[in-house]
C-alpha cells in the first residue's frame, strides 16, 4: 500500500467552486469583463490563477497578476467560505489515517487561505503538513507546489507516495515528481481529462479513492 498521499484541495477534498467563480467574476469585472457563462468561470477551479486569466482571458502577466489582487478582494472576505466539504471526505481521511497512510495538502492555493478552510471544516487534523502556493505568486504550478510538499512533510524518494487531484494539472505535476495520480470525478475535471494527463486510477467516490491508495 502506499504509505503517504498527496491531496489538492479544490475539487478534490471541498467543492469550492461558488466561491472561487464569483471571486474570478468580480475580479474581471475590474476590467470591465462581465462573465455569465458559469462554464467559463468553472474553468478557474483548480488550476494557476495567474494562468488561467492569461489564457482564458488574453490578460498580460501584469494585468493576470493584479486580476489575483481584485480576485482576493472578494475571496478573503466572502468567497472562502462559500464552499463545503465532499460527502465522503471525512470517511476517506479517517480511513486513511486509520490505516497508516500519512496525509498531506498541496494545492495551488496559497497556504493561509487552505488552513483556514480545513480549520473551518474541522478536516486540519487529518493532515501531517499542508502546502501551498505563496501569497507573491512565485510558486503557483502544482509540480513546483508537489515538490515543496514532499520537501516539506519530509517524504523520502523510495517512501511510495500518490497524489489525489481532480484536474490534469495535479496529475502532470504528479508526474514531474516521479509519482502516480489517482483522478477523483467528483471534483470538476472530466474522466476525458484525467485520463488523458494519464491518471493511474480514477475513482468516483472518496471510498473508492481509499480503497484504491490502501490496496495497492
Amino acid at each position: 500500500m502506499y504509505r503517504a498521499a498527496l491531496f489538492d484541495l479544490d475539487g478534490t477534498l471541498t467543492e469550492s467552486g461558488p466561491g472561487i467563480t464569483r471571486s474570478v467574476a468580480y475580479s474581471l469585472q475590474k476590467f470591465g469583463i462581465t462573465e455569465t457563462d458559469q462554464k467559463k468561470l468553472d474553468r478557474f477551479v483548480g488550476p494557476p490563477l495567474i494562468d488561467s486569466y492569461m489564457r482564458y482571458y488574453d490578460l498580460s502577466y501584469d494585468q493576470a497578476k493584479q486580476a489575483v489582487v481584485f480576485y482576493r478582494e472578494y475571496y478573503e472576505t466572502k468567497g472562502l467560505f462559500e464552499n463545503r466539504v465532499y460527502d465522503g471526505v471525512e470517511e476517506m481521511l479517517r480511513t486513511l489515517r486509520d490505516g497508516g497512510v500519512r496525509c498531506v495538502v498541496a494545492t495551488s492555493k496559497p497556504k493561509q487561505f487552505a488552513v483556514l478552510i480545513l480549520e473551518h471544516f474541522g478536516l486540519e487534523d487529518y493532515f501531517s503538513r499542508v502546502a501551498g502556493a505563496s501569497m507573491d505568486e512565485s510558486r503557483t504550478d502544482k509540480g513546483e507546489v508537489i515538490a515543496y510538499a514532499l520537501e516539506k512533510a519530509g517524504i523520502a524518494p523510495g517512501e511510495r507516495t500518490i497524489m489525489v487531484g481532480d484536474r490534469e494539472h495535479d496529475v502532470l505535476g504528479a508526474k514531474r515528481n516521479g509519482l502516480p495520480t489517482v483522478g477523483v470525478l467528483y471534483g470538476y475535471g472530466s474522466r476525458e481529462e484525467l485520463t488523458a494527463a494519464g491518471a493511474a486510477f480514477l475513482a468516483e467516490t472518496p471510498d473508492q479513492a481509499a480503497s484504491y491508495i490502501l490496496n495497492h
